[in-house]
């Protein structure tokens, strides 16, 4: 197994999906207990709901599970929200708050998988961000992720089905950011939020910097949109999917026109 899938497209928009891996080496699997075998808080089938979206997108993947290590997390271990309940770097309970292992991974566990895992991805990641800004002038890079749509120890209440992060404004160009709000603000059937539990992981932030050409945005989507159950064993629905995917296909390409257009000129 590889640890990463690289796809290379031609255009300017490169689809991260950090969450969406089930792989975990056989030494690491005998060491999670059996709720951490479930691998629940996967970001479910998002490969499979994003295919085809945006032709001429690149796609880089991670096939490894976040249990293993989260790719999305600051490497040094810096939480994102600081004063909220987080997962870190290499998770040691659910988003439940369960523990995961029979025992924890040590200080040189991490450092081993930061060496074979998450280094792997972000170096995948960098170097087809520098392809596509030195082919456009610009990249953006669009954060690809699920989750389920209630999970009391992350936020309280029913998350939006929609959770779109640029980091309060700091990754990604106003321009880019608004056009994919104004779409989500047209669907009757979805929800959405801008900037709101969910601001954008490490990745967007550690990634986007308008002012160097790159630019960053996250979309968090609640899981209920496109799987039958948000239980094991989280089979996807096409019927649930459809509309969301049609939605989706929409939003990226206006990411891609409106990056096209309003960041063509500024390079």
């Amino acid at each position: 197994m590889t640890p990463v899938t690289i796809i290379p497209g031609s255009g300017p928009v490169i689809l991260g999906q950090p969450h969406s891996g089930t792989f975990v080496p056989d030494d690491i699997f005998a060491r999670l207990n059996s709720l951490g075998k479930e691998l629940r808080d996967t970001d479910w089938h998002v490969p499979q709901l994003y295919e085809g979206l945006l032709p001429g997108a690149t796609i880089v993947r991670a096939n490894f599970s976040r249990y293993v290590i989260d790719a999305n997390r600051d490497p040094e271990g810096t939480s994102l929200y600081p004063g909220l309940n987080v997962t870190e770097l290499v998770p040691t309970s659910t988003f439940d708050d369960e523990p995961i292992w029979h025992a924890n991974p040590t200080k040189a566990d991490i450092a081993q998988r930061i060496g074979s895992f998450h280094r792997v991805y972000h170096a995948a990641l960098e170097a087809e961000i520098a392809r596509v800004k030195a082919a456009h002038g610009f990249a953006v890079l669009y954060d690809c992720h699920s989750i389920r749509s209630e999970i009391p120890y992350l936020f309280d209440n029913q998350l939006p089905d929609l959770n779109i992060g640029d980091n309060s404004g700091r990754s990604c160009a106003p321009t880019i950011t608004s056009a994919v709000a104004a779409i989500c603000a047209q669907s009757c059937l979805y929800s959405h939020v801008v900037n709101g539990r969910f601001k954008g992981g490490w990745t967007t932030r550690h990634y986007g910097r308008p002012e160097t050409g790159v630019h960053a945005i996250q979309m968090e989507l609640v899981q209920r949109c496109y799987l039958d159950s948000e239980m094991p064993p989280f089979s996807y629905s096409a019927s649930r999917a459809a509309p969301l995917r049609e939605l989706l296909g929409t939003i990226l390409k206006a990411v891609e026109n409106t990056a096209n257009s309003s960041l063509m000129t500024e390079t």
